[in-house]
């Protein structure tokens, strides 16, 4: 049974010996790149590339970039990823990770905006529609 990282936290919380952890916990501790990690998305939600490309508003050739693992976008592009993937919040924190990008904080206004966006479910362009609304810049 596949271990959720808020039980993994609280294991090695109370572990004593990290390599005890890492040698039982081998199997859920994984190392993505964001390219392999988009398409362990696309698998799991069943979605198309072209579909999420097109539905995150970004430059079709770029976005094909990211995918194969040759461009390294920044935070707000891979953001517009995960409104197009239509991920949870928590899901969209792991998605950050993996692009190696700051995690959305929900102390900053902008980012609490994104919180809420991906909460409800809003698609890039409500939520554009509601960053520029609190005066806030739009994900581009």
């Amino acid at each position: 049974m596949k271990k959720d990282t808020d039980a993994l936290l609280h294991e090695i919380q109370y572990s004593n010996d990290v390599k005890d952890f890492i040698l039982s916990n081998q199997k859920e501790l994984t190392s993505y790149s964001l390219s392999e990690y988009l398409d362990k998305l696309l698998t799991e939600k069943n979605l198309s590339k072209a579909d999420v490309i097109n539905a995150s508003g970004l430059n079709q050739v770029y976005a094909y970039h990211i995918f194969s693992g040759t461009k390294n976008p920044s935070r707000d592009k891979v953001l517009a990823l995960a409104f197009a993937l239509k991920l949870t919040p928590k899901e969209a924190q792991y998605l950050l990770n993996y692009a190696k990008a700051k995690e959305l904080y929900i102390r900053n206004q902008r980012d609490s905006i994104l919180i809420f966006a991906l909460k409800q479910r809003l698609n890039i362009i409500d939520t554009n529609q509601l960053l520029a609304e609190l005066s806030e810049p739009i994900l581009e």
